[in-house]
């Protein structure tokens, strides 16, 4: 990610942190765009262009989003504003200002964590990922078969951001699609992810220990999702973004083996 992508990534959450009356159909008019720039290399790409002066592009925004609802007018209007290192860096924007938006609507229901546990069903289901995450699937389809698996069982805005977001792959794996909207979404909300991977469920205090030792480090809120994994054997695996926090059994006897290797 570039620096004007960064730039232009924090200027528009604080353009949406600024908008009012944003609702679930808000997010979904901010998906529905993300999906027409996605699908549209000349649109997003003189959204994106560096050259064009900003009102050239803003004035393109309110031509092509006539339609949309004032709100989402001006969130894409803030958009265009910006300068992005890359077309599919402003894609990804749009992108992320939906299902921000989408968190933003569903702020009363754990979406984070109702993703997190619909990626895990996705990854212990190999036939419903290949489902999702094939290339020659109908978009449409797709998006009717995540609501027929998540159902009622999880809130409007989790239906809403795992179905726009099988509509619209671009070449990433459903799992990662999925990824980025926990970070997106818990973000949103002022907190960290930490996925921790045990060989069985740990209790309700030494979550809470270690969610405290997490905030302790890293500052801030911390969210924890865990991943029942066998192979572990036992103690705990963490990993933060890019930070891995290894204190696994299967750690220690991999690095005993070294040493008698050596």
């Amino acid at each position: 990610m570039g620096s004007a992508t960064t730039q232009a990534l924090a200027a528009s959450a604080q353009a949406l942190a600024a908008t009012k009356d944003l609702n679930l159909d808000s997010a979904a008019e901010l998906f529905s765009a993300a999906r027409a720039l996605g699908e549209s290399a000349q649109l997003s790409g003189a959204l994106a262009d560096p050259t064009a002066p900003a009102q050239a592009r803003t004035a393109l925004v309110a031509s092509v989003f006539s339609g949309a609802s004032a709100p989402v007018r001006s969130l894409l209007t803030a958009v265009a504003g910006e300068r992005w290192s890359s077309a599919s860096d402003l894609v990804d924007g749009v992108e992320e200002l939906a299902i921000r938006a989408a968190a933003v609507a569903g702020a009363k229901d754990d979406v984070a964590g109702e993703l997190f546990g619909f990626s895990r069903v996705v990854a212990a289901n190999p036939e419903l990922e290949l489902a999702l995450g094939s290339r020659l699937g109908d978009a449409p389809a797709k998006a009717e078969l995540v609501q027929q698996v998540l159902g009622s069982q999880v809130s409007p805005a989790t239906v809403l951001i795992a179905s726009s977001l099988v509509r619209q792959s671009r070449e990433r794996r459903v799992r990662q699609l999925f990824s980025r909207a926990i970070d997106i979404v818990s973000a949103q909300a002022g907190r960290t992810v930490a996925t921790v991977y045990t060989a069985a469920p740990i209790a309700a205090a030494q979550q809470t220990r270690l969610r405290d030792a997490l905030a302790r480090r890293y500052g801030g809120e911390i969210s924890i999702n865990q991943v029942i994994d066998p192979e572990v054997i036992g103690g705990l695996r963490v990993q933060i973004a890019d930070d891995v926090i290894d204190g696994s059994i299967s750690a220690r006897l991999a690095e005993l083996r070294q040493k008698l290797a050596s």
